[in-house]
């Protein structure tokens, strides 16, 4: 399965959004919708720090815009000392 995208999570919460709002799901179901929703809310606002640590590394690289990699698989450290 490829890897899930930030729009693709998004789009899955919205989604699961107008089904709790239909009110026509049983509490078990609402219960489970609304799990996976919380799974999607962390999921989104994960890739949400990493962007935004993304811009902070080019904005603050000596007054110049540097492309520094940010290190996304090892719990967001990077390279710089």
């Amino acid at each position: 399965m490829a890897k899930k995208t930030f729009e693709q999570a998004l789009a899955r919460l919205e989604h699961i959004t107008d089904e709790l709002e239909s009110g026509e799901l049983s509490l078990e179901k609402s219960l489970e919708k609304f799990n996976e929703g919380m799974a999607l809310v962390h999921f989104c606002n994960s890739r949400l720090d990493e962007a935004k640590a993304q811009v902070e590394l080019l904005l603050h690289q000596d007054g110049d815009l540097v492309g520094v990699p940010f290190a996304e698989e090892d719990g967001g450290h990077s390279n710089l000392p």
